[in-house]
Protein backbone atom coordinates (compact mmCIF):
# COMPACT_ATOMS: atom_id res chain seq x y z
CA UNK A 1 0.00 0.00 0.00
CA UNK A 2 1.08 3.58 -0.51
CA UNK A 3 0.70 6.10 2.32
CA UNK A 4 -2.73 7.30 1.23
CA UNK A 5 -4.06 3.75 1.07
CA UNK A 6 -2.66 3.06 4.54
CA UNK A 7 -4.26 6.20 5.97
CA UNK A 8 -7.56 5.20 4.44
CA UNK A 9 -7.35 1.63 5.74
CA UNK A 10 -6.33 2.64 9.25
CA UNK A 11 -8.89 5.45 9.33
CA UNK A 12 -11.59 2.92 8.46
CA UNK A 13 -10.24 0.60 11.15
CA UNK A 14 -10.63 3.35 13.76
CA UNK A 15 -13.75 5.02 12.39
CA UNK A 16 -16.10 3.50 14.92
CA UNK A 17 -13.48 3.17 17.66
CA UNK A 18 -13.67 -0.06 19.66
CA UNK A 19 -16.93 -1.79 18.85
CA UNK A 20 -18.01 -1.05 15.33
CA UNK A 21 -16.28 -1.47 12.02
CA UNK A 22 -17.00 -1.02 8.36
CA UNK A 23 -16.94 -3.86 5.88
CA UNK A 24 -16.15 -1.44 3.05
CA UNK A 25 -12.99 -2.74 1.32
CA UNK A 26 -9.90 -0.86 2.50
CA UNK A 27 -7.81 -1.33 -0.64
CA UNK A 28 -9.88 0.91 -2.89
CA UNK A 29 -9.89 4.38 -1.34
CA UNK A 30 -12.10 7.11 -2.79
CA UNK A 31 -10.67 9.97 -4.81
CA UNK A 32 -9.87 12.02 -1.69
CA UNK A 33 -9.00 9.26 0.78
CA UNK A 34 -7.57 11.67 3.35
CA UNK A 35 -10.74 13.74 3.54
CA UNK A 36 -12.76 10.56 4.06
CA UNK A 37 -10.80 9.86 7.28
CA UNK A 38 -11.83 13.07 9.01
CA UNK A 39 -13.80 12.42 12.19
CA UNK A 40 -15.96 15.24 13.55
CA UNK A 41 -15.68 15.00 17.31
CA UNK A 42 -18.71 16.48 19.07
CA UNK A 43 -17.90 18.73 22.01
CA UNK A 44 -19.93 18.37 25.19
CA UNK A 45 -20.86 22.05 25.09
CA UNK A 46 -21.82 21.95 21.40
CA UNK A 47 -19.98 22.25 18.13
CA UNK A 48 -17.43 19.83 16.74
CA UNK A 49 -13.74 19.56 15.89
CA UNK A 50 -12.45 17.82 12.73
CA UNK A 51 -9.83 15.23 13.69
CA UNK A 52 -7.72 12.73 11.86
CA UNK A 53 -8.78 9.61 13.75
CA UNK A 54 -6.92 6.43 12.95
CA UNK A 55 -4.84 3.52 14.17
CA UNK A 56 -1.07 3.63 13.80
CA UNK A 57 -1.34 -0.11 13.10
CA UNK A 58 -4.18 -2.60 12.86
CA UNK A 59 -1.82 -5.51 13.55
CA UNK A 60 -3.06 -6.89 16.88
CA UNK A 61 -2.52 -10.04 18.93
CA UNK A 62 -5.38 -9.39 21.35
CA UNK A 63 -8.58 -11.43 21.07
CA UNK A 64 -11.35 -8.90 21.81
CA UNK A 65 -14.53 -10.72 20.78
CA UNK A 66 -16.23 -7.63 19.32
CA UNK A 67 -13.28 -6.10 17.47
CA UNK A 68 -12.71 -5.97 13.71
CA UNK A 69 -8.95 -5.91 14.31
CA UNK A 70 -8.80 -8.92 16.66
CA UNK A 71 -6.11 -11.54 16.27
CA UNK A 72 -7.01 -14.22 13.73
CA UNK A 73 -9.63 -12.22 11.85
CA UNK A 74 -9.17 -12.18 8.09
CA UNK A 75 -8.53 -8.52 7.42
CA UNK A 76 -5.77 -6.70 5.61
CA UNK A 77 -3.08 -5.47 8.03
CA UNK A 78 -0.82 -2.47 7.74
CA UNK A 79 1.26 -0.07 9.83
CA UNK A 80 2.24 3.56 9.41
CA UNK A 81 5.81 4.61 10.23
CA UNK A 82 6.00 7.68 12.51
CA UNK A 83 7.49 9.96 9.84
CA UNK A 84 4.94 8.77 7.27
CA UNK A 85 1.99 9.59 9.53
CA UNK A 86 3.42 12.83 10.90
CA UNK A 87 4.12 14.17 7.39
CA UNK A 88 0.64 13.26 6.18
CA UNK A 89 -0.99 14.81 9.23
CA UNK A 90 0.94 18.05 8.68
CA UNK A 91 -0.29 18.10 5.07
CA UNK A 92 -3.89 17.66 6.23
CA UNK A 93 -3.50 20.50 8.74
CA UNK A 94 -2.11 22.76 6.01
CA UNK A 95 -5.04 21.83 3.77
CA UNK A 96 -7.35 22.70 6.68
CA UNK A 97 -8.93 19.28 6.60
CA UNK A 98 -8.29 18.69 10.29
CA UNK A 99 -7.60 20.59 13.49
CA UNK A 100 -6.36 17.70 15.61
CA UNK A 101 -5.34 14.06 15.91
CA UNK A 102 -6.94 11.05 17.64
CA UNK A 103 -4.38 8.25 17.59
CA UNK A 104 -4.64 4.66 18.76
CA UNK A 105 -3.11 1.38 17.65
CA UNK A 106 -3.45 -2.35 17.58
CA UNK A 107 -0.93 -4.16 19.75
CA UNK A 108 1.51 -6.90 18.82
CA UNK A 109 4.22 -7.75 21.33
CA UNK A 110 4.74 -5.53 24.36
CA UNK A 111 2.56 -2.44 24.64
CA UNK A 112 5.59 -0.18 24.69
CA UNK A 113 6.52 -1.14 21.12
CA UNK A 114 3.21 0.16 19.78
CA UNK A 115 3.24 3.07 22.23
CA UNK A 116 6.75 3.92 21.02
CA UNK A 117 5.55 4.36 17.43
CA UNK A 118 2.64 6.52 18.56
CA UNK A 119 4.84 8.67 20.80
CA UNK A 120 7.46 9.08 18.06
CA UNK A 121 4.70 10.23 15.69
CA UNK A 122 3.34 12.86 18.05
CA UNK A 123 6.86 14.01 18.96
CA UNK A 124 7.47 14.69 15.26
CA UNK A 125 4.13 16.46 14.94
CA UNK A 126 4.87 18.66 17.92
CA UNK A 127 8.59 19.35 17.45
CA UNK A 128 9.36 19.02 13.73
CA UNK A 129 6.05 20.27 12.36
CA UNK A 130 5.31 22.67 15.27
CA UNK A 131 1.69 21.59 15.68
CA UNK A 132 0.23 23.06 18.86
CA UNK A 133 -3.36 21.91 18.43
CA UNK A 134 -5.35 19.09 19.95
CA UNK A 135 -3.94 15.57 20.26
CA UNK A 136 -5.71 12.60 21.88
CA UNK A 137 -3.51 9.56 22.54
CA UNK A 138 -4.73 6.15 23.60
CA UNK A 139 -2.70 4.50 26.34
CA UNK A 140 -2.47 0.84 25.42
CA UNK A 141 -3.05 -2.03 27.89
CA UNK A 142 0.08 -2.74 29.91
CA UNK A 143 1.97 0.45 28.95
CA UNK A 144 4.76 1.17 31.42
CA UNK A 145 4.92 4.36 33.53
CA UNK A 146 7.58 5.96 31.31
CA UNK A 147 5.38 5.62 28.21
CA UNK A 148 2.40 7.00 30.12
CA UNK A 149 4.47 9.97 31.31
CA UNK A 150 5.63 10.64 27.74
CA UNK A 151 2.03 10.52 26.49
CA UNK A 152 0.98 13.05 29.13
CA UNK A 153 3.80 15.36 28.06
CA UNK A 154 2.73 15.32 24.40
CA UNK A 155 -1.08 15.02 24.39
CA UNK A 156 -4.01 17.20 25.42
CA UNK A 157 -6.09 14.13 26.27
CA UNK A 158 -5.23 10.51 27.01
CA UNK A 159 -7.54 7.55 27.41
CA UNK A 160 -7.54 3.93 28.49
CA UNK A 161 -10.51 1.90 27.29
CA UNK A 162 -11.82 -0.22 30.17
CA UNK A 163 -14.40 -1.68 27.75
CA UNK A 164 -16.34 -3.31 30.61
CA UNK A 165 -17.35 -2.19 34.12
CA UNK A 166 -15.83 -5.15 35.99
CA UNK A 167 -13.13 -7.80 35.53
CA UNK A 168 -15.83 -10.47 35.21
CA UNK A 169 -17.55 -8.64 32.36
CA UNK A 170 -14.24 -8.05 30.59
CA UNK A 171 -13.61 -11.80 30.57
CA UNK A 172 -16.65 -12.16 28.29
CA UNK A 173 -15.03 -9.74 25.84
CA UNK A 174 -11.37 -10.75 26.03
CA UNK A 175 -9.27 -13.56 27.48
CA UNK A 176 -6.02 -11.70 26.87
CA UNK A 177 -6.61 -8.47 28.79
CA UNK A 178 -6.15 -8.04 32.53
CA UNK A 179 -8.66 -5.54 33.91
CA UNK A 180 -6.78 -4.63 37.05
CA UNK A 181 -3.14 -4.97 36.06
CA UNK A 182 -3.31 -3.60 32.50
CA UNK A 183 -6.30 -1.27 32.32
CA UNK A 184 -7.27 0.12 35.72
CA UNK A 185 -3.63 0.40 36.77
CA UNK A 186 -2.86 2.40 33.62
CA UNK A 187 -5.58 4.90 34.53
CA UNK A 188 -4.31 5.13 38.10
CA UNK A 189 -0.75 5.65 36.87
CA UNK A 190 -1.87 8.36 34.45
CA UNK A 191 -3.80 10.17 37.20
CA UNK A 192 -0.91 9.97 39.66
CA UNK A 193 1.59 11.10 37.01
CA UNK A 194 -0.42 14.07 35.80
CA UNK A 195 -0.88 15.15 39.42
CA UNK A 196 2.80 14.72 40.34
CA UNK A 197 4.06 16.30 37.11
CA UNK A 198 1.30 18.94 37.07
CA UNK A 199 0.20 18.07 33.56
CA UNK A 200 -2.92 19.80 32.27
CA UNK A 201 -4.16 16.75 30.43
CA UNK A 202 -7.69 15.37 30.51
CA UNK A 203 -8.46 11.65 30.78
CA UNK A 204 -11.30 9.53 29.41
CA UNK A 205 -12.38 5.93 29.04
CA UNK A 206 -14.95 4.01 27.01
CA UNK A 207 -17.30 1.10 27.62
CA UNK A 208 -18.67 -1.31 25.05
CA UNK A 209 -22.39 -1.39 25.85
CA UNK A 210 -24.45 -4.53 25.47
CA UNK A 211 -21.85 -7.13 24.53
CA UNK A 212 -21.07 -8.65 27.93
CA UNK A 213 -24.50 -8.79 29.58
CA UNK A 214 -23.64 -5.91 31.90
CA UNK A 215 -26.28 -3.87 33.74
CA UNK A 216 -26.58 -0.11 33.40
CA UNK A 217 -26.09 0.02 37.16
CA UNK A 218 -22.67 -1.64 36.82
CA UNK A 219 -21.58 0.80 34.12
CA UNK A 220 -22.69 3.88 36.01
CA UNK A 221 -21.34 2.72 39.37
CA UNK A 222 -17.94 2.31 37.73
CA UNK A 223 -18.29 5.67 35.96
CA UNK A 224 -19.04 7.33 39.30
CA UNK A 225 -15.90 5.82 40.80
CA UNK A 226 -13.83 7.02 37.83
CA UNK A 227 -15.10 10.58 38.18
CA UNK A 228 -14.66 10.57 41.96
CA UNK A 229 -11.34 8.77 42.38
CA UNK A 230 -9.46 9.33 39.13
CA UNK A 231 -10.79 12.69 37.95
CA UNK A 232 -11.83 11.56 34.49
CA UNK A 233 -13.16 14.26 32.18
CA UNK A 234 -15.59 11.94 30.39
CA UNK A 235 -16.78 8.38 30.14
CA UNK A 236 -17.95 7.26 26.71
CA UNK A 237 -20.56 4.59 26.03
CA UNK A 238 -20.43 2.84 22.66
CA UNK A 239 -23.41 0.70 21.70
CA UNK A 240 -22.21 -2.71 20.54
CA UNK A 241 -22.59 -3.54 16.86
CA UNK A 242 -21.72 -7.06 15.67
CA UNK A 243 -18.82 -7.41 13.24
CA UNK A 244 -18.58 -10.31 10.80
CA UNK A 245 -16.01 -13.03 11.48
CA UNK A 246 -15.82 -12.34 15.21
CA UNK A 247 -17.10 -14.49 18.11
CA UNK A 248 -19.93 -12.01 18.70
CA UNK A 249 -21.07 -11.69 15.09
CA UNK A 250 -24.41 -13.33 15.99
CA UNK A 251 -24.96 -11.24 19.11
CA UNK A 252 -27.82 -8.73 18.97
CA UNK A 253 -26.77 -5.08 18.64
CA UNK A 254 -27.34 -2.82 21.62
CA UNK A 255 -30.21 -0.37 21.04
CA UNK A 256 -29.15 3.24 20.58
CA UNK A 257 -31.77 4.38 23.09
CA UNK A 258 -29.80 2.54 25.76
CA UNK A 259 -26.60 4.34 24.79
CA UNK A 260 -28.46 7.66 24.91
CA UNK A 261 -29.93 6.94 28.36
CA UNK A 262 -26.46 6.09 29.66
CA UNK A 263 -25.11 9.40 28.41
CA UNK A 264 -28.00 11.24 30.07
CA UNK A 265 -27.41 9.44 33.36
CA UNK A 266 -23.66 10.02 33.08
CA UNK A 267 -24.24 13.76 32.82
CA UNK A 268 -26.11 13.63 36.12
CA UNK A 269 -22.96 12.15 37.67
CA UNK A 270 -20.39 14.38 36.02
CA UNK A 271 -22.21 17.72 35.81
CA UNK A 272 -25.26 17.71 38.09
CA UNK A 273 -23.94 16.45 41.41
CA UNK A 274 -25.80 13.13 41.47
CA UNK A 275 -24.22 10.02 42.97
CA UNK A 276 -24.59 6.58 41.35
CA UNK A 277 -26.85 5.25 44.12
CA UNK A 278 -29.39 8.02 43.42
CA UNK A 279 -30.10 6.88 39.88
CA UNK A 280 -33.34 4.99 39.30
CA UNK A 281 -33.18 1.48 37.82
CA UNK A 282 -35.67 -1.28 37.20
CA UNK A 283 -35.45 -4.71 38.85
CA UNK A 284 -32.85 -5.77 36.26
CA UNK A 285 -30.54 -2.87 37.06
CA UNK A 286 -31.42 -1.03 33.84
CA UNK A 287 -32.42 2.56 33.15
CA UNK A 288 -35.92 3.27 31.90
CA UNK A 289 -36.46 3.33 28.18
CA UNK A 290 -39.42 5.68 28.57
CA UNK A 291 -38.11 8.27 31.03
CA UNK A 292 -35.09 10.52 31.00
CA UNK A 293 -33.02 9.53 34.09
CA UNK A 294 -33.52 12.95 35.65
CA UNK A 295 -37.29 12.76 35.18
CA UNK A 296 -37.25 9.24 36.63
CA UNK A 297 -35.44 10.55 39.72
CA UNK A 298 -37.86 13.47 40.08
CA UNK A 299 -40.88 11.17 39.87
CA UNK A 300 -39.33 8.92 42.50
CA UNK A 301 -38.91 11.90 44.86
CA UNK A 302 -42.19 13.86 44.89
CA UNK A 303 -41.27 15.20 48.34
CA UNK A 304 -38.57 17.36 46.69
CA UNK A 305 -41.02 19.25 44.45
CA UNK A 306 -42.19 21.76 43.50
CA UNK A 307 -39.04 23.86 43.85
CA UNK A 308 -39.34 27.62 44.34
CA UNK A 309 -37.18 29.03 41.57
CA UNK A 310 -36.57 32.31 43.42
CA UNK A 311 -35.24 30.74 46.62
CA UNK A 312 -33.83 27.32 45.75
CA UNK A 313 -30.12 26.67 45.96
CA UNK A 314 -28.20 26.02 42.77
CA UNK A 315 -27.95 22.35 43.84
CA UNK A 316 -31.75 22.09 44.16
CA UNK A 317 -32.29 23.83 40.84
CA UNK A 318 -30.04 21.26 39.18
CA UNK A 319 -32.44 18.55 40.35
CA UNK A 320 -35.27 20.07 38.30
CA UNK A 321 -35.81 18.43 34.88
CA UNK A 322 -35.06 20.95 32.16
CA UNK A 323 -32.64 23.06 34.23
CA UNK A 324 -28.92 22.56 33.61
CA UNK A 325 -25.73 24.06 35.04
CA UNK A 326 -25.74 27.16 32.82
CA UNK A 327 -29.43 27.96 33.29
CA UNK A 328 -29.19 27.33 37.05
CA UNK A 329 -26.32 29.83 37.32
CA UNK A 330 -28.26 32.41 35.32
CA UNK A 331 -31.39 31.94 37.41
CA UNK A 332 -29.41 32.46 40.63
CA UNK A 333 -27.79 35.59 39.16
CA UNK A 334 -30.91 37.07 37.59
CA UNK A 335 -33.17 36.65 40.61
CA UNK A 336 -30.92 38.99 42.59
CA UNK A 337 -32.29 41.77 40.38
CA UNK A 338 -35.92 40.77 40.85
CA UNK A 339 -38.18 37.75 41.18
CA UNK A 340 -38.76 35.48 38.22
CA UNK A 341 -42.50 35.30 37.70
CA UNK A 342 -43.12 33.44 34.44
CA UNK A 343 -41.79 30.54 32.43
CA UNK A 344 -40.53 32.81 29.65
CA UNK A 345 -37.86 34.12 32.04
CA UNK A 346 -36.85 30.56 32.91
CA UNK A 347 -36.60 29.80 29.20
CA UNK A 348 -34.47 32.87 28.53
CA UNK A 349 -32.06 31.59 31.17
CA UNK A 350 -31.49 28.60 28.89
CA UNK A 351 -33.71 26.06 30.62
CA UNK A 352 -36.24 23.82 28.87
CA UNK A 353 -39.11 25.73 30.44
CA UNK A 354 -41.93 23.35 29.53
CA UNK A 355 -40.03 20.39 30.95
CA UNK A 356 -39.35 22.30 34.15
CA UNK A 357 -42.91 23.57 34.56
CA UNK A 358 -44.39 20.62 36.51
CA UNK A 359 -41.60 20.80 39.08
CA UNK A 360 -41.35 24.51 39.96
CA UNK A 361 -43.02 27.44 41.65
CA UNK A 362 -42.52 30.98 40.36
CA UNK A 363 -42.78 33.49 43.18
CA UNK A 364 -45.05 31.10 45.08
CA UNK A 365 -47.25 30.17 42.12
CA UNK A 366 -47.37 27.20 39.81
CA UNK A 367 -46.98 28.07 36.13
CA UNK A 368 -50.46 28.67 34.69
CA UNK A 369 -50.49 25.82 32.18
CA UNK A 370 -48.95 23.27 34.55
CA UNK A 371 -50.82 20.00 34.89
CA UNK A 372 -51.01 18.22 38.23
CA UNK A 373 -48.04 15.89 38.64
CA UNK A 374 -49.36 13.70 41.44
Amino acid sequence: MDTEQKIYALGRAAKFDVCQASDIPTDTPPRDALASCVFHAVKRGGGCTPLLKLLQSNVCERDCAYCANRSGRDTRRTTLAPEELARTFDDMVRRRLVEGLFLSSGMCGHADQAMGRMLATVDLIRNRYAFRGYVHLKILPGADPAAISAALALADRVSVNLEAPTPERLQVLSRTKDYGRELWTALETAERTRRDERRRVSMTTQFVVGAAGEEDRELLDTAGRLYRDLGLARVYYSAFRPVSDTPLEGHAPAPLWRQNRLYQADMLLSLYGFTPDELVYDARGMLSRDDDPKVAWARAHPERFPVEVNRASKEDLLRVPGIGPTSAERIVRWRREGALTDLAQVGKAGAAAKRAAPYVLLNGRRPVHQMALW
